[in-house]
């Protein structure tokens, strides 16, 4: 189960921090939103490795049987790595390539609120929260765990439907057979 959930779990990583850093580096050319869903397209695309670890661990490795409990443990493992993986280039990306980012998402979100015709007030409130945001980044342990949230919740939910698609018992393949 290790080399399956590491393999699928490193690939995984590997699409979604491809996909992160080609995105973070049309930061200052290209359209938030459309980066926005680019990446959780990607996010999308990669936990599908999670289906391919499950549905290889229950084919190859465990004789066509799979627990939804070990189905689950499956899915997280290969969301932790791919996870785990995603922070980490997004770390190196960061502090190398776009350390303006927060500046940069904090004016975009600003003038988005603005061009929106939201009030002074709406105005001045998003101000106040995107300058929290910007000190906060300054950090790095938010800036992991915002990192964390951003991925994991795409690859949990994954995880559950993929446990709850691809278990197999063996009482109910004994019971289907006769």
């Amino acid at each position: 189960m290790k080399k399956n959930v590491l393999t699928f779990g490193l690939i995984a990583g590997l699409i979604v921090t491809i996909v992160m850093v080609t995105t973070s580096l049309m930061l200052y050319t290209a359209n938030y939103e459309c980066n926005m869903y680019v990446g959780y397209a990607s996010m999308i695309i990669a936990f599908s490795m999670i289906f391919v670890a499950v549905k290889n661990y229950r084919d190859k490795y465990n004789g066509g049987m799979v627990s939804f409990g070990k189905a689950l443990l499956i899915g997280l493992y290969v969301t932790l790595i791919a996870s785990t993986v995603y922070v980490v280039a997004w770390l190196i990306d960061y502090h190398f390539f776009v350390p303006d980012f927060m500046d940069k998402y904090a004016e975009h979100v600003i003038q988005a609120t603005k061009t929106s015709g939201a009030s002074a007030q709406e105005v001045a409130k998003q101000v106040k929260e995107m300058g929290a945001y910007k000190e906060m980044y300054k950090n790095p342990v938010f800036i992991i765990l915002l990192t964390y949230m951003e991925i994991l919740p795409v690859g949990l939910v994954i995880t559950l439907i993929t446990a709850l698609i691809l278990k197999r018992n063996p009482d109910k393949t004994v019971l289907a057979a006769n």
